[in-house]
């Protein structure tokens, strides 16, 4: 190993990739931005490669850095483990950490999580939610233990393997006494309509203008951009918008009659949705047994 190589370089690689900044890096470290900067650039020219793309404004990490960002987690992770040892800290239940995307911690993972915790008693399941690009650099690094959301493009797949549970629709939400509810041909009539669309960098949003371009409304704006139920679902009930949204977020609140859902003659297909886990041949029991539980239980949900 290069003896240049320090612990701060690492944690200052590892919390920028994390939060895609040097500033919000900078803060979470107590150290000022241009000593993270400093950081950085040594640890790149330490390792001989470009770990960042700096070409857009969010620092993305790049294939030499997706790599690097795998060991250097797995090498935190495992001093981690050694201090704890060597501190003698009391036994403890395990502990397995999953991320999951809006879209399944809405009905799939509740019921893995019941029927995992039958079997699994003695361990602790912790779930966290966020965007796809913030789960994945979290599971690469070794934060979380599995990721259940969309499938990564290929770029992203570096060091991570993908297993398909099924494939999820994007879905028209209304109020249940919406217009368009009783239009025959609402397809031409929903450029009346003020539209709520996931945001740009959301996975679904591709399979959404693709759609609308396929209707004619190529050029439709949106009023409003979300992927958040509890404000999707508010605005929907207090108006005529008409909201495009992964089916799995809206499930219940359709099964119930308090959201309706449009039929369009085309169906919106979103993707395959799966479980992301890194390509180690070292997983837990507990994760093991969790993927498990969810393969038993793949299949979207019922609208």
């Amino acid at each position: 190993m290069d003896p240049r190589l320090r612990l701060r370089h690492l944690r200052c690689f590892l919390e920028t990739a994390r939060l895609g900044g040097l500033s919000a890096a900078a803060e979470a470290l107590a150290v000022s931005q241009p000593a993270a900067s400093k950081t950085l650039r040594e640890l790149e020219e330490i390792v001989g490669a470009a770990l960042f793309d700096r070409s857009t404004r969010r620092l993305v990490l790049s294939p030499a850095g997706r790599v690097f960002q795998q060991h250097a987690g797995a090498a935190m992770r495992a001093l981690e483990a050694a201090q704890d040892a060597v501190r003698q800290a009391p036994a403890r239940l395990t502990q397995l950490t999953v991320g999951a995307l809006p879209t399944v911690a809405t009905d799939v993972l509740p019921r893995a999580a019941l029927a995992f915790n039958a079997q699994y008693p003695h361990c602790t399941l912790r779930v966290t939610t966020g965007p796809n690009w913030l789960l994945l650099s979290q599971l690469r690094e070794g934060t979380l233990d599995l990721v259940v959301g969309r499938m990564p493009g290929a770029e992203q797949m570096t060091g991570l393997t993908f297993r398909q549970l099924y494939s999820e629709r994007v879905v028209l939400v209304v109020r249940p006494g919406h217009p368009l509810r009783q239009t025959a041909d609402f397809g031409a009539a929903l450029g009346n309509y003020k539209l709520m669309l996931p945001p740009a960098k959301a996975l679904i949003a591709p399979a959404v203008r693709s759609w609308l371009v396929s209707i004619g409304l190529a050029h439709a704006e949106p009023e409003f951009e979300t992927v958040s139920l509890a404000f999707g679902r508010k605005l929907v009930l207090l108006s005529d918008v008409v909201w495009f949204i992964s089916e799995g977020v809206v499930a219940d609140e359709v099964a119930a009659g308090v959201l309706a859902t449009l039929s369009p003659d085309t169906e919106l297909l979103a993707g395959p949705v799966g479980i992301c886990q890194r390509d180690t041949p070292d997983m837990s029991s507990e994760a093991t047994a969790f993927v498990r539980v969810l393969l038993s239980l793949s299949g979207p949900p019922d609208l």
